[in-house]
């Protein structure tokens, strides 16, 4: 068998950065690079696999028992954030970490230190796998589809194991909230499944945030400034005293568990006019609607004080929380804990600070629990992955398919 590591190593190589500008589907056409190589790995496995127009693998391992048991399938998807650069991606590979500060030798004086990332100490005496300080790493969620098809050349290679039917699934798109937009459920034929895209080794999450994107044009009014008295509307400063008006206390920096928050993103402006983009997010589907409205409320209050029309929102919904699609299949949560157990993994049952490609999945019909893939700080430089992370979320993946199949 080909090493894992060998695998994620061969994976995060190749970039496949998405694009949220782009209007096509996958939105950056150097993802279908890395969807091509998933689909030609698993047909030289002897896996029928297909890649269709919109960017999704999909693979099926037939059932070798003679009786009927569920469909299973496995997610992950192939983009890198749109947050950092994954081009050229260099990761360093510290075997037996002794718990100090990791040199991130592409910039000088960057280092990824325990006094910064205290979760590094987890991982004491494992291989680390970081990245040079210029890129991102993305593990999220390319340790995923390692993990997925490591299990998957296993079961291949070991006929003696018994499964049902499998379904692999790889998407593009996940991180700007467009992973399964035209992803076809009904032809991936899977009655459950998981998706490998969570954090720390033995998180196990079933809902999510609600989320919404929010972008704001302002106009302004630009004069000369030696004579703008009475004149000039700076787009700017409009577009700051917008955000003032939103709570400070839910920003991200200010907010963990079920707390939900305001996030400002991206600023594009002159004194003219001014771009603003935010997402909007909360667990409770009655506090993520009120969220919504304090934003319009905002953009109504500037409208109000400095014209019609100098601000304009436009804000659309991403995904919703999952919890209520998933909640009444409680099995497949359980099934999940049970092969972490297996593996002498304690499993930590708790809310997803984000989403997954699982909580849309979840509403068209799939119910998709997310299972860690095992990266942190995840989006950035600073993202590493412990390889026995990622060696035990395949083990999971094969114990949750001997659960099935028993």
């Amino acid at each position: 068998m080909e090493k894992i590591l060998d695998r994620f190593l061969r994976y995060v190589s190749v970039d496949t950065q998405s694009d949220e500008n782009s209007e096509t589907q996958p939105s950056s056409a150097k993802q279908l690079d890395l969807l091509r190589m998933l689909r030609d790995e698993l047909e030289s496995m002897g896996v029928e696999a297909t890649l269709d127009e919109y960017g999704y693998v999909m693979g099926t391992i037939p059932s070798n028992i003679d009786r009927k048991v569920p469909v299973i399938g496995f997610i992950a998807h192939v983009d890198t954030s749109p947050d950092a650069s994954g081009a050229n991606v260099r990761p360093q590979i510290i075997k037996d970490y002794d718990g100090g500060d990791i040199e991130l030798k592409g910039v000088p004086g960057l280092a990824l230190k325990p006094s910064e990332f205290p979760e590094l100490l987890a991982h004491k005496g494992e291989t680390i796998i970081t990245t040079d300080g210029t890129t991102l790493l993305g593990a999220d969620d390319k340790a995923g589809v390692a993990e997925i098809m490591n299990a998957v050349q296993y079961i291949v290679e070991h006929p003696e194991f018994k499964h049902g039917e499998i379904k692999i699934g790889f998407t593009p798109d996940e991180e700007i909230g467009r992973g399964v937009a035209k992803f076809d459920v009904k032809k991936f034929g899977a009655e459950y499944a998981y998706t490998m895209d969570g954090g720390e080794v033995g998180e196990l999450e079933f809902e999510n945030f609600n989320a919404a994107s929010a972008k704001i044009h302002i106009q302004g009014r630009n004069v000369h400034p030696g004579y703008a008295k009475g004149k000039m509307k700076n787009a700017i400063l409009i577009g700051m005293e917008l955000n003032s008006l939103l709570p400070v206390q839910q920003r991200p920096e200010f907010t963990e568990g079920y707390d939900g928050f305001f996030h400002i993103i991206s600023f594009k402006g002159c004194v003219e006019e001014a771009d603003f983009g935010y997402i909007i997010r909360d667990h409770d589907r009655a506090l993520f609607e009120q969220k919504k409205e304090e934003m319009r409320k905002c953009v109504d209050y500037i409208n109000a004080r400095y014209g019609e029309g100098t601000a304009v929102l436009e804000m659309k919904d991403q995904y919703y929380n999952m919890r209520q699609q998933v909640e009444p299949y409680y099995f497949i949560v359980e099934k999940a804990v049970k092969a972490m157990e297996m593996e002498g993994i304690k499993p930590r049952i708790q809310p997803i600070r984000g989403g997954t490609d699982g909580a849309n999945l979840s509403f068209m019909g799939l119910p998709c629990p997310n299972i860690f893939a095992g990266g942190l700080n995840f989006h950035g430089k600073m993202e590493f992955a412990p390889l026995e992370s990622i060696e035990k979320a395949s083990r999971v993946v094969l114990n949750i398919i001997s659960l099935y199949a028993e």
